[in-house]
């Protein structure tokens, strides 16, 4: 573990505090939390990125920064199986692992981490809350669900978030050749690698289905649930965000005008502030989550 310091605008000090800690299959989670230190309790807030994603893409640590500066403890982290490396965080140098990666294991990584910032002793508890706040982008956003219904928090913020994993599978003839291959393969347009599936990830979801049901899980869900979507999402539909709202018990939906799947976000970012869709989600997030 190491610990660094940087200052932000010349105004706070934020801390920062990289880990590895073992997640599915002892395969190793990198994660990073930041705060700024105060006599203050600090509601904890756990970050999920979505497919094809890592928790440094594009203005993730812009957005952890704002969420610090506003008193809460960030934490964001690599789903074990995601295909990056504890040596290589922001590139897919583990496509085997990638291969490998499935529904329940980043439900089982989500739980472990929400575990470690409950307990790790890097951070003082005493002055941090012990119940957390979830967030989820896109694939994130199922997945936050599917752990919320039985994890101890205190609420939940999708963004862009799916609706349901089961129709994202192919099928017809497209499904045959991923039977009798094991495996197919899913085009990265930024890096132009071509990403494995091997056909355990469709087997482990329908061996687990009802417990990776988003429906059934929303449905469960007695928290205050926050839905932030945006109108130009080409990724996924407004429909989807609808739709989690319709099954929420405590949800409210909000959607971001000009907002596209990554709400005006790319890979990499290289300016010194969010963009400003993404800046007005952080925003929502944050007024919600106090």
């Amino acid at each position: 573990m190491s610990t660094l310091y940087i200052l932000l605008d010349q105004i706070a000090l934020i801390q920062i505090i990289h880990d590895r800690i073992k997640g599915s299959g002892n395969r190793l989670i990198s994660l990073d939390a930041r705060w700024v230190p105060s006599d203050q309790p600090k509601a904890t807030v756990v970050f999920c990125h979505g497919y094809k994603g890592f928790k440094d893409w594009g203005a993730w640590d812009l957005v952890a920064n704002a969420f610090a500066e506003q008193g809460f403890l960030f934490v964001k982290f690599n789903f074990s199986y995601n295909g990056t490396a504890p040596d290589s965080l922001q590139d897919f140098t583990d496509l085997e692992a990638f291969g490998q990666n499935n529904y329940s294991k980043e439900v089982e990584d989500l739980k472990l981490v929400c575990s470690w910032a409950k307990k790790t002793s890097a951070i003082d508890q005493k002055r941090t809350k012990s119940k957390v706040h979830l967030i989820g982008h896109s694939r994130g956003g199922g997945i936050a669900l599917l752990a919320a219904a039985s994890l101890d928090i205190k609420s939940l913020a999708t963004w862009a978030s799916v609706s349901d994993f089961e129709t994202r599978f192919p099928f017809g003839q497209a499904l045959t050749e991923w039977r009798e291959k094991g495996v197919f393969h899913v085009l990265n347009s930024r890096t132009g690698q071509k990403l494995p599936h091997n056909i355990q990830f469709l087997d482990d979801f329908l061996e687990n289905e009802i417990d990776l049901d988003i429906r059934t899980k929303t449905r469960m869900l007695n928290k205050p649930f926050l839905i932030l979507h945006g109108l130009n999402d080409e990724a996924v539909h407004i429909s989807e965000a609808m739709r989690l709202n319709k099954w929420g018990v405590l949800s409210s939906i909000q959607f971001i005008p000009n907002g596209n799947h990554t709400f005006g976000a790319t890979h990499p970012w290289g300016q010194v502030d969010l963009p400003e869709e993404l800046r007005e989600v952080a925003e929502r997030t944050i007024s919600f989550f106090k």
